[in-house]
C-alpha cells in the first residue's frame, strides 16, 4: 500500500522482506479520485533507500522508502460525461 508518493519517489508499507539498496521495479495505480477523475498508471524502477521497521508490528509489514531511477506516466482516458 503507497503511503506517500512525488516525482522523486515513494513511500510504501509492505509485507516482503526488503533491504536498502535493493532495486525496485514497481508498478502503481493512482485512482481516478486522487488523479484528476483518470486513472494514472505509473511504471518505475528505482532503489530502496530507508526500511523501517514498526516495532511492535505483529502483522509483520514494513514502511519502505524508494528513489525513483526512472519513471513513466501513462494516463487513461477520461470516461465521456
Amino acid at each position: 500500500m503507497t503511503r506517500d508518493i512525488s516525482n522523486r519517489g515513494v513511500y510504501f508499507t509492505i509485507s516482503d522482506d526488503l533491504r536498502a539498496g535493493a532495486k525496485l521495479n514497481l508498478t502503481m495505480i493512482l485512482l481516478p479520485e486522487a488523479a484528476g477523475h483518470t486513472e494514472v498508471f505509473i511504471r518505475a524502477t528505482g532503489k530502496v533507500i530507508r526500511v523501517d521497521n514498526r516495532p511492535g508490528n505483529g502483522n509483520q509489514n514494513i514502511d519502505v522508502a524508494a528513489a525513483f531511477e526512472k519513471y513513466e506516466i501513462v494516463r487513461s482516458v477520461a470516461p465521456a460525461a
